[in-house]
């Protein structure tokens, strides 16, 4: 894990500087460093990076980080593999909570509120995948948490297409983003996400161990005198913020939160939850994915989403087979 770790933070900085210097201008490393540290205002270069792309670069690392975080503390918590924002319902919750806001107040001042109601759209459709899955016997309740995440993801799915048809004048600029896209993302909605996703990760981080107990399974973890109730609210808590910031900046993209855990997994087989590598290795996905999704019909963009599920799909299948 520690040679991991810095490879992984380089990788990443050379992503980020690649990402910064595409667009309708190119733009040199030094130069990149210059609208940085000493922007000319005359520059309409330095503008476009400064308003433009450095916020789009932030909104993907932060969500990379975030959803795949947010991943492996599901994957801990409900001992499935299959585990992540979007197959539990928590993603799509986020977003329809979202779309039903903005229906509802005609976008007017919600970009600061945002994360907060991603969230409560997230912990709504926890509780009712959770409620679900408890209702059904306990030898099927493995099986029955996807099942009711599919679920809840479909109806939410139809309530969306419904709202659209309702108030079609305030969903113009949601296409895109429920597409899952990064299409648009300004310094003001990094600034409303980041704390959010920052703390959620934070929250993960320190409940790495108790969380490696819980994944032993829950009386192995009492048995060792961990508090397993609380530290289930608490990783949830940090489940629910990661996602509803991840959402917020990129919409309900799905995957990212399932591929990276497994892979830093592979990566790293002594560290049964490597939640740091997951951040950094989740930026890294989630801005390798929106330069593909510039680049492979360039000029035609595609939506990141696209290209996260054109990853994930092959592996969400090798991994239902695995388990079958």
């Amino acid at each position: 894990m520690r040679g991991a770790l810095p490879l992984l933070l380089a990788l990443l900085a050379l992503a980020l500087l690649w990402h910064l210097s595409l667009g309708a201008r190119s733009l040199s490393w030094p130069e990149i460093a210059r609208a940085l540290l000493t922007p000319d205002p005359a520059s309409p270069g330095h503008a476009a990076l400064r308003e433009l792309r450095l916020p789009r670069a932030l909104a993907a690392i932060i969500a990379g980080a975030a959803l795949a975080v947010a991943g492996g503390v599901l994957q801990s918590l409900t001992r499935n593999p299959l585990a992540e924002p979007a197959t539990l319902g928590l993603a799509a919750g986020a977003a329809s909570a979202v779309v039903l806001g903005m229906g509802l107040t005609g976008g007017a001042a919600l970009v600061d509120w945002r994360p907060a109601i991603a969230g409560l759209g997230a912990l709504a459709a926890a509780a009712l995948v959770g409620a679900l899955t408890l209702a059904a016997p306990p030898a099927r309740r493995q099986a029955t948490l996807l099942l009711a995440g599919a679920s809840v993801s479909a109806g939410l799915l139809a309530l969306d297409s419904a709202a659209f048809l309702l108030w079609p004048e305030s969903f113009r600029a949601l296409r895109l983003w429920l597409a899952g896209s990064l299409v648009g993302v300004d310094a003001a909605r990094v600034a409303a996400s980041a704390p959010v996703a920052l703390a959620g990760i934070a929250l993960a981080l320190a409940l790495t161990p108790a969380l490696r107990l819980i994944s032993l399974g829950e009386e192995v973890a009492r048995s060792l005198g961990l508090a397993v109730g609380r530290m289930q609210a608490l990783a949830l808590l940090s489940v629910l913020a990661c996602t509803a910031a991840a959402i917020t900046l990129a919409g309900p993209l799905a995957f990212v939160g399932l591929v990276v855990p497994h892979a830093m997994r592979l990566l790293a087989p002594r560290h049964p939850l490597p939640l740091a590598l997951c951040a950094v290795a989740g930026a890294l996905l989630l801005l390798l994915a929106d330069l593909a999704a510039r680049l492979a019909l360039a000029p035609t963009e595609l939506a990141t989403g696209l290209v996260t599920a054109l990853i994930g799909a092959p592996v969400f299948l090798a991994l239902v087979r695995a388990r079958a």
